[in-house]
Order: structure tokens, then sequence, then C-alpha cells
């Protein structure tokens, strides 16, 4: 891969999932299909890749496990299938955070790239005004943080290579697909053109405004560049309590720009 994932786990791609090293535990990755998805998209009778990616939710050192469970945060991995779906780059189909028994809240989610290059799409809501909407593109080593509440979508940045990220979320993590499938889609819908990417607005929205823009550093919530954010959660488990604890940093999350 090209930056590190700070522990022993390998992608593999045929067929798409993880190996895992013997200090590593994680489970059979769960498979996301074309058909899965097709409500989303921009065209749902497209063709593309009959599995659009692979997901392993919860993963990690074996020797980490206890810190994570006292915090309720988990490590997620996904790695997504070259190429388009019609005239899209593969990619999800957005959702929302549910609110987290845990913490009685909607959570945030910290991705990093490990390899492939990535969208992080993400919109205010998902009712009629979507309200700021915003496509970070990302590359490896570059991390991007998801805000609470805020739909978004993972969109393959470079459709001739495979996406593979991680991140940190809340154990007890939920997925709200209702508003976005009652608008057919994202606010903004990605489209392939040549070598680029471009943006199309899906008209079941209100009008609204895409801002594309590469990562911010997040030195206010602690985080280091070019260190795996597994690594940081290791040397700091308690770094990461901003992602099952979103209240823990509220004001940080105020006029909060990705």
């Amino acid at each position: 891969m090209a930056f590190d994932p700070g522990f022993d786990i390998t992608p593999v791609y045929d067929p798409m999932g993880f190996v895992y090293g013997p200090d590593t535990f994680g489970p059979e990755p769960e498979l996301r299909t074309l058909d899965d998805i097709r409500t989303s998209l921009m065209d749902p009778a497209c063709d593309g890749p009959d599995v659009v990616y692979a997901i392993a939710m919860d993963v990690g050192r074996r020797q980490d496990l206890p810190a994570m469970l006292k915090r309720d945060l988990l490590f997620g991995v996904v790695t997504y299938s070259k190429g388009a779906l019609g005239r899209e780059p593969v990619r999800s189909q957005g959702h929302i955070h549910a609110v987290s028994p845990s913490c009685g809240a909607s959570t945030c989610e910290v991705y990093v790239i490990w390899s492939g290059a990535a969208y992080i799409y993400m919109q205010e809501t998902a009712k009629d005004d979507p309200g700021r909407c915003f496509a970070v593109y990302a590359q490896p080593g570059d991390v991007v943080i998801v805000p609470p509440k805020w739909a978004h979508a993972t969109i393959v940045g470079d459709v001739g290579q495979n996406l593979t990220f991680g991140a940190w979320c809340v154990r007890d993590y939920g997925f709200d697909y209702d508003d976005v499938r009652a608008h057919g889609g994202i606010a903004w819908f990605p489209q392939v053109e040549g070598d680029e990417t471009t943006w199309v607005a899906n008209g079941a929205y209100q009008p609204s405004e895409l801002v594309v823009r590469g990562p911010r550093a997040r030195a206010e919530f602690g985080l280091r560049q070019g260190v795996p954010i597994y690594q940081q959660f290791v040397e700091n488990p308690d770094l990461f309590l901003f992602v099952s604890k979103p209240e823990s940093a509220k004001a940080l999350w105020q006029d909060f720009e990705p």
C-alpha cells in the first residue's frame, strides 16, 4: 500500500477482501454489490463491477481491542473496485450516521486513505435543502473527518485504481439511508469525464453549491499529519473520544468546515 496502515493488514482484490496478520483480528468482509446501491445512482440501470466494495468493520491488533471496547470505538476498512458505474466513478450510495445508543447522538468518522484516491463527499443534510456541500479529494496519508449528522459518500478518485481506506467509528454504529434514497442519491453526482471528475446537481434537491477542495490539517482535534491514525490511537487511546462521544468536541462541530 502507498501508506502504512499502522498494523498488519493487506487488501486483496481477487476476490476482494483483506488478509490479516497473526496479531490482527477482523471479520470476513461484507460485499456490497451494484444491485445493493442502484437506487442511489445517477443511472440506476447502469452497468459496472458486480462487487462495488468490500467492508470489514472492527479490525485491529488483538492487544488493542480492550482499549477500543473501553472507549466504544472500532476501526473499519474498505476497499473499492476500480472502474465506473455507468458515467459515475465507483462509489458508495451515501448515508447519515444514525444516533448511537452509547452516546445518544449521531457520530463523526475519521478516514485515512491507504491506497488509490478518493472524494469524500459531504452535505449538511439529506433533506430538500442539502445545505453546504463539499467533495474533499484525498490521497494516501490524507485524513478527512466527516462531522456528525452530515450525509456523506465515498467516491473513487481515480477509476484506474482500487481505493482502500481505514476509519475510526463508534462501536455501535448505524447507517440511516432513508433521506438519501428518498432523493435518489446525494445532492451532487460525480461523473467521469476522461481523466477528470465533474459534478452534476441532483434535481431532487433544492439548488446548492459544491466546494471541491483538498483535505485540511486537523490539529484542533490533536491529529498529526503523516502518522497513521491507528498508530495515533495506540500512542494515545483517548485521542479519538471525539468520535464515540461527539459532545466532548461540541465547540469544534460548530461551523465545522470539511
